[in-house]
């Protein structure tokens, strides 16, 4: 179900000698990423070795199709061959490689054109024709646009095909860009130490924890599905596997509780969704934004913290509203009492706090995961049937490497949308255009960029879209204004939302495969649970207290900002899900949808005023509810 859902295509399931050498190549590559943590060298070679290593090991992990076998043919080794001689043909003459960068050979431009086409082919077979297609649209426009109309914005002199291969592949802009950096570091360390932890039985103590934490009451189902679906993403790292992996255990539970399939689609994928969107393991654009901007991994987790909160509040209250308004009912569920788990094996969460205290003392982000991977294999061996012994803990450590492939080669293609970009100006030229067309509006551009992101991100996987949104789109939101820090964040929250958005929401496509609910109605339910992550966003773009909802300010601001922005999020579930005290009508929905975007304006005189017209909901409500309790 994974596999049909989720932006990334299947990969083969190799077996006998052939999987042992795959898992020998990939184990090798993980212990060299480990060692290189404590070792940094080089950067441009690494990201090379680390290329030569992934393109080929992915011709031979993914089919070039569907309908492919099992077993790599003549041509996913020919490719796979042909991947390795071309990425390591630039490191046996680097030195030469890198001065002819302005005088590139003919072998030069020979093999940075074969590594493009191979990027571009493995791409495809990871993530599907859509990513490789507007590569090559940008490839075209950096050699056209020299022909179209000397008045046109987006216009440039024209490049021919050396100079567009040296910017792809002979520099630190292209293929062998920051994106591809991310991967080759944060990323695979990340999937290394979710693979580690997953392997030493984690995934299955986060959903024990999460049902015996809500055992007893009539909204704990849908609790302990969302509690559920945090704790597991920080293993998978996907909203679409978080989501399969919580629905096939807790949709018996909702259904038994009284949920209908559609209600119970939408708090499984807003649950799967939520884990990208959260510390401490956010989705890999998050570490893009920390290369960008040139700050700590750990700053960019504080952006996030307010956001969290906010979204897990807005998710809950909509449980409870639902809870009430379907009569669901307490279940059953059979699972160990809370403390006697946590004491047995409450040990799995000492490395997500370890991660995130070596970072607030100063470790790097790379060492601090490598410390936490070594203690979840260190505490594994207190449970003797999830220990990870020498066998185990190489496919643990493979896994990692094979996890991080589709990754890798997306952020290579996306490194090409950057070389055009920079290449041409576009970006600042796309700047002009979003700013021109809403007359230079803020309320306006921002709009348009989250609608334009939305869009994008319903055709490429989460990172590409945030990679080609953070050097077209972001600019704009820079150049009225808005910090660097809100427009990225801004953008990322977004491209993680086009996993929930309609019409090709993914993770809500496969939680009404499990639910049997109708596809469309799931994501209707999910926009629902999730539209605070929809709004929120707006509110540190727009405002001028919306800086502290990213922990940028004063404790007090940030307190102030987010107790206002909890009241504004408890008015939006009132308004979605129709319930104060008990059903609320027309007259108090309206009037506590009006009061939520007034009080996200986090100015003094709109909050007053959206405060005001909260109270006038509630005076009404109650109103209304002695006037019917007399009939």
């Amino acid at each position: 179900m994974i596999a049909e859902f989720d932006a990334e295509r299947p990969a083969r399931r190799l077996s006998g000698r052939l999987g042992q050498a795959v898992t020998l190549v990939a184990l090798g590559l993980s212990l060299y990423v480990l060692y290189r943590a404590f070792r940094a060298g080089a950067v441009l070679p690494y990201r090379m070795v680390f290329l030569a290593v992934v393109l080929p090991l992915t011709f031979v992990c993914y089919k070039p199709g569907r309908r492919g076998t099992d077993r790599p043919g003549a041509v996913d080794w020919g490719l796979a061959a042909l991947a390795l001689a071309a990425c390591l043909y630039p490191l046996a003459v680097f030195d030469d490689f890198i001065r002819r960068a302005f005088e590139p050979t003919a072998l030069d431009v020979t093999a940075g054109a074969v590594i493009v086409l191979l990027v571009l082919e493995g791409c495809r077979r990871t993530v599907g024709w859509i990513l490789p297609a507007v590569c090559v649209a940008f490839a075209a426009y950096a050699y056209y646009g020299g022909y179209l109309p000397f008045d046109w914005v987006v216009g440039h002199r024209g490049y021919d095909l050396d100079r567009i291969v040296v910017s792809f592949v002979m520099g630190t802009d292209g293929v062998y860009g920051v994106p591809l950096d991310v991967a080759a570091t944060y990323i695979i360390l990340f999937t290394v130490y979710g693979a580690v932890l997953d392997h030493s039985g984690a995934g299955r103590f986060f959903v024990d924890v999460s049902m015996a934490a809500f055992r007893r009451s009539r909204s704990a189902p849908g609790r302990t599905v969302t509690l559920a679906g945090f704790l597991l993403g920080t293993v998978s790292g996907s909203g679409v596997a978080t989501t399969v992996s919580v629905g096939s255990v807790a949709w018996p539970i909702l259904r038994r509780a009284g949920y209908p399939p559609e209600q119970g689609g939408g708090v499984l994928a807003a649950a799967g969704i939520g884990a990208i969107l959260s510390p401490p393991t956010l989705g890999a654009a998050a570490f893009i934004i920390a290369e960008y901007m040139r700050v700590s991994y750990l700053t960019v987790l504080l952006y996030a913290t307010v956001p969290t909160v906010l979204y897990y509040l807005g998710i809950f209250l909509a449980i409870e509203i639902d809870a009430r308004r379907y009569g669901t009912r307490a279940v059953e569920v059979d699972a160990p009492r809370l403390w006697p788990l946590v004491r047995r094996f409450g040990y799995h969460f000492s490395s997500l706090f370890v991660i995130v205290a070596l970072m607030a003392l100063g470790q790097s982000p790379f060492r601090a995961v490598v410390y936490a991977t070594l203690l979840a294999f260190a505490l594994s061996f207190l449970d003797r049937e999830h220990a990870l012994t020498p066998r185990r803990a190489a496919r643990a450590l493979a896994a990692g490497t094979t996890g991080v492939l589709p990754v890798a080669v997306t952020c290579a293609a996306a490194g090409l949308i950057v070389a055009v970009v920079t290449l041409t100006g576009l970006g600042l030229k796309a700047s002009s255009l979003i700013v021109g067309a809403s007359g230079g509006n803020l309320v306006v551009t921002a709009l348009l960029c989250a609608v334009a992101v939305l869009v994008l991100g319903l055709a490429v996987p989460v990172t590409a879209s945030f990679v080609i949104a953070a050097v077209i789109i972001g600019p704009a939101l820079i150049d009225l204004g808005v910090s660097q820090a809100e427009a990225y964040m801004f953008i990322f929250y977004y491209a993680v939302l086009s996993e929930v958005s309609p019409p090709t929401a993914l993770s809500a496509f496969a939680a009404s495969a499990i639910t049997g609910g109708d596809a469309y109605r799931t994501m209707t339910a999910t926009w629902k649970y999730t539209l605070p992550a929809f709004l929120v966003p707006f509110a540190f773009v727009l405002t001028p207290g919306g800086a502290a909802l990213l922990a940028q300010g004063t404790l007090g601001e940030i307190l102030v900002a987010t107790a206002v922005s909890a009241l504004a999020v408890a008015a939006l579930a009132a308004a979605t899900g129709g319930r104060l005290l008990g059903p609320a009508g027309p007259a108090e929905r309206v009037l506590c949808a009006v009061a939520a975007v007034l009080l996200l304006f986090l100015s003094p005189l709109p909050v007053l005023a959206g405060a005001g017209l909260l109270v006038l909901a509630v005076l009404l409500h109650l109103v209304t509810r002695q006037r019917e309790a007399k009939r």
